[in-house]
């Protein structure tokens, strides 16, 4: 599939802004499951742009506004192809011993991924040793979309995962949360990825970036699973980049002098061709 996409940013400031710092990860990233074949980042009042890859590999932008400014405009434009995803071939969860030296970071807590049974709280039933992984993991996947429910008014970028464990409303970024959790604590390597999603209107979390969970899976490597909409990441998932959690991997941030209270405003759209 050939997807072309557009994500807007716009701060505006009462007051005159300066010495404005964002940090930026909205390239796609390049990899077996898709091909970039053009990106652009135009920034509005004229901006120093650099860039450098990250610990996780993915590719950020550094944008600096140094004179004075009430309004400014990120806009990132992305033309990338996306490649079909092959089923995963069977593997026991046994199969996932001896992987700890060479997974750790994607294995232990983070601070959005707390320690905790997190198993129990979501009221997932352990896997036994001879259990199909990929399967487990799909069916862990329809468990957490089925448990939850997806409300944008319900949590913010900071909110605790006890807390959405509790409400049980939340987004992309909770769901993924939640199924990090549940895949750390049982020993599969689970990490977090920012990205994109084609709609066609049949899908959630089109409004904005979206996040989903990949998995390490003996054989196969690792594969994206999309519990916000109960399916893998396949071809309508564009990928940015992958890292602990959404901290790792936030889209935009940065830092300014004067301004007072900005307002934010987000838009994101992507198109899709087969």
């Amino acid at each position: 599939m050939r997807c072309e996409i557009r994500h807007t940013t716009e701060y505006r400031y009462p007051k005159p802004a300066w010495d404005s710092f964002n940090e930026v990860r909205l390239h796609p990233s390049s990899e077996a499951r898709q091909t970039v074949r053009s990106f652009h980042l135009h920034v509005e009042p004229e901006a120093a742009i650099t860039s450098h890859k990250d610990y996780f590999g993915a590719l950020v932008h550094h944008v600096h506004v140094h004179e004075a400014h009430t309004f400014l405009k990120i806009e990132a434009e992305a033309l990338v192809d996306t490649h079909p995803v092959p089923d995963p071939a069977p593997v026991p969860v046994a199969e996932l011993r001896g992987l700890r030296g060479g997974y750790t970071e994607f294995l232990v807590p983070s601070p959005r991924v707390p320690a905790g049974d997190w198993a129990e709280v979501f009221e997932v039933k352990r896997p036994a040793p001879g259990d199909d992984l990929p399967t487990f993991l799909m069916d862990l996947t329809t468990h957490l979309r089925r448990r939850f429910t997806y409300d944008t008014q319900a949590t913010a970028v900071h909110t605790p995962l006890a807390e959405f464990a509790r409400h049980g409303r939340g987004v992309c970024q909770d769901f993924t949360h939640a199924m990090l959790g549940v895949a750390r604590q049982l020993g599969i390597p689970a990490r977090y990825v920012s990205g994109y999603l084609y709609s066609g209107g049949s899908l959630l979390g089109a409004e904005a970036t979206h996040a989903w969970a990949e998995c390490f899976l003996p054989g196969t490597g690792w594969l994206g699973y999309d519990p916000t909409n109960d399916c893998l990441a396949r071809e309508r998932h564009v990928k940015i980049g992958h890292g602990r959690e959404y901290s790792d991997v936030s889209p935009v941030r940065g830092t300014y002098y004067g301004g007072g209270r900005g307002e934010l405003d987000v838009e994101v759209r992507v198109y899709g061709e087969q």
